[in-house]
């Protein structure tokens, strides 16, 4: 199975952007629509306005029984009621990559909580991570969401949660776009 996806930014793709919004930092070049490819970049023969690739991966900073409650709540991407997306690229400091991975993981769980807060929002809100970081990507994270639309507003705040947490203040670039698939 690859495990490599490319998000495509341009005028292609099931998914319809509705906003485009910086968080922090500098935005994303304006686009009308998203496809979601399960292959590498370099594989793509139309490349739109931007791509952005990460690749899915084991669960990072959870122990065992975080592991198994996510695995337990968490329901699979393309439910057929779930025309509702967010992508969220999400880059973090050199402060933050500069700790070792125990200090990412107080700041990550013990301080912010991070795998409680998706918890509550599970299986409503349906997400995947993709790492970017190591492929030399201008984001280190794409978090891949996808709801219902009357599961809009936990997953708004959701959204406040986890920005307020102490593992946000690490955050030096995200953007939230928000999608829709029509059938």
């Amino acid at each position: 199975m690859n495990n490599h996806f490319s998000f495509v930014g341009g005028n292609e793709g099931p998914w319809q952007v509705v906003s485009c919004e910086a968080v922090v930092g500098p935005s994303l070049e304006t686009v009308r629509r998203i496809n979601v490819l399960n292959v590498p970049a370099t594989n793509l023969t139309a490349r739109g306005v931007w791509v952005l690739e990460g690749f899915t991966s084991n669960v990072r900073y959870a122990e065992r029984h975080e592991i198994n409650q996510l695995r337990a709540k968490q329901e699979g991407l393309n439910r057929p009621g779930s025309v509702c997306a967010a992508l969220i690229p999400i880059r973090k400091s050199p402060e933050w990559w500069a700790m070792s991975q125990e200090e990412r993981r107080a700041i990550f769980e013990a301080q912010s909580h991070h795998t409680e807060i998706g918890l509550a929002y599970l299986p409503e809100i349906a997400r995947q991570l993709h790492h970017s970081r190591d492929l030399g990507e201008p984001f280190d994270f794409l978090t891949w969401f996808e709801f219902a639309p009357e599961h809009t507003s936990a997953f708004n705040k959701l959204l406040v949660q986890l920005r307020a947490s102490k593992e946000w203040s690490y955050v030096e670039r995200e953007v939230d776009i928000r999608l829709v698939k029509h059938a």
